[in-house]
Order: structure tokens, then C-alpha cells, then sequence
């Protein structure tokens, strides 16, 4: 498993393999994720890497919130071909949501009983 780094300062998720950088950039403009490149060099190419780019990019995204734009062409492939994390990381928003609803912060649910 290798270590894929977030410089949010630069707007760039990075990790180094055999003396390569891979990197994938993105913009921030209020909730909306733009990811504008990514870039995997020839000689690591073919491992992964690039998925795993997105991965972290995507876990970023739902953490903070933020919609997802693929305006690069390799974030678009990825999100059509893996419409199932998406959709995935879509209902965990919905869930999170319907339960802060259901249960805010200060009101804690009843287990088991009545009085």
C-alpha cells in the first residue's frame, strides 16, 4: 500500500514511486472539488496509482462536503467506470444527514426502554 500525501496549501494530492512523482490537482471554489489533472509518469504507470489519486481525492470530498467535478478527462473515465463509489459516498451523505435530522448533536436517542 503506498502513502498518498494531500498538500492542501497547493491544491495537489501526490505520491512518490520508484524516484516518479504521481499527482492529481484540483481547485476548491466554495463546496465544489474541480479536479483539473492527473498525471501518473510512463515509467509507474499501469499500477494503480492514478486510482488511488482519485480514491483520496474522493474521501476528501466527502469528508468536507464537497461536490465532485471531473474536469479532467482521467477523473471523468474513473467516476463512469466506478459509478458504485460515487453513489456509495451520495448515500453515506444522505444517511448522515437524515440522522443528524433525526438525532441532533444536544439529543442523544433512548436505547431500549420507555418510562
Amino acid at each position: 500500500m503506498r502513502t498518498i500525501s494531500h498538500d492542501e496549501a497547493a491544491h495537489r494530492f501526490f505520491t512518490e514511486e520508484d524516484g516518479q512523482r504521481a499527482v492529481l490537482d484540483y481547485t476548491l471554489d466554495g463546496d465544489v472539488m474541480t479536479i483539473t489533472h492527473t498525471g501518473v509518469p510512463r515509467p509507474i504507470g499501469g499500477r494503480g496509482i492514478a486510482a488511488e489519486l482519485m480514491r483520496a481525492a474522493m474521501a476528501q470530498a466527502h469528508d468536507h462536503h464537497w461536490t465532485i467535478n471531473p474536469a479532467c478527462s482521467y477523473a471523468a473515465a474513473y467516476l463512469n467506470k466506478h459509478p458504485e463509489e460515487a453513489e456509495k459516498r451520495h448515500l453515506d451523505d444522505l444517511l448522515d444527514e437524515a440522522l443528524d435530522e433525526s438525532y441532533p448533536a444536544g439529543d442523544s436517542p433512548t436505547v431500549g426502554g420507555t418510562d
